[in-house]
């Protein structure tokens, strides 16, 4: 059985990740995109909207993958909170090692290739409100006995302490997830849940 055609939004993106992670994002152009997609420029455009629009949709893409991970470690850990917590930011720091798009962001020290950096750090908006808006999700079944704005706050947190480690690791996955489920861990007990 042969797997289902990709939507043409969806062979796009493929495109320029791979023509991001092979020469760099300067070198991603809508007539380039539109000779290796074999469609014109024109569908490009409708499809993604003009190259910041790309670069925001490659970004939530990635993301959703990454959010995808979260999503199963909850799952795996429906009545411990600090565990899903653990398992969550570990699969999330595992497979940002691997991630391709994400080291070819990072790793981008000149010119326009720095155009996709502050998607992930100071214009990240739209990716913490992604991330926070999935944890606040998967958090609310558990009882945490936080008052909603010290939830938010320490989801706040969290989400973005594991984007920093995503962006330059410190540690080992384990050891930072280990590290982010104590922190975790304390703040939940020093408020009774």
């Amino acid at each position: 059985m042969t797997a289902p055609p990709l939507a043409m939004r969806e062979r796009v993106l493929e495109a320029a990740v791979t023509l991001t992670t092979d020469d760099g994002w300067a070198h991603v152009t809508m007539a380039r995109l539109a000779e290796v997609v074999g469609v014109s420029r024109q569908t490009v455009y409708n499809e993604v909207g003009s190259k910041p629009a790309l670069a925001e949709a490659m970004i939530l893409r990635e993301l959703d993958r990454f959010l995808g991970l979260v999503t199963v470690a909850f799952d795996a850990h429906p009545t411990e909170l600090v565990e899903a917590i653990r398992a969550a930011s570990r699969a999330v720091l595992e497979a940002s090692q691997d991630n391709q798009l994400l080291r070819a962001i990072v790793s981008a020290t000149h010119g326009a290739d720095t155009e996709l950096l502050p998607l992930l750090t100071t214009h990240a908006g739209t990716l913490l409100s992604t991330a926070k808006a999935v944890v606040v999700e998967r958090v609310a079944p558990y009882d945490v006995g936080l008052a909603p704005a010290q939830l938010d706050a320490a989801i706040d947190m969290v989400v973005r302490v594991v984007l920093s480690h995503v962006m330059q690791p410190s540690a080992a996955p384990d050891r930072t997830a280990d590290d982010i489920a104590w922190v975790s861990a304390r703040v939940l007990r020093a408020h009774g849940a």
